[in-house]
């Protein structure tokens, strides 16, 4: 194992300790979600969706 490998598992290692009390403490914060924002979110979701079975069948086609 030569030492970039070394160096890398190290920074990986890092960033994770770093990273895992501030996703802790952005979870706990974070705005919660009402029935209108999963409408929001869910229909755009739903036109690409159909957006690329519609591509899908017209190129089967």
């Amino acid at each position: 194992m030569g030492w970039e490998k070394i160096a890398t598992a190290v920074l990986l290692g890092a960033m994770l300790i770093f990273i895992f009390p501030r996703m802790r403490h952005a979870l706990n914060n974070a705005p919660k979600g009402s029935a209108e924002d999963w409408k929001g979110f869910l229909f755009p979701i739903a036109l690409v969706v159909g957006f690329v079975v519609l591509l899908i069948l017209l190129v089967k086609g």
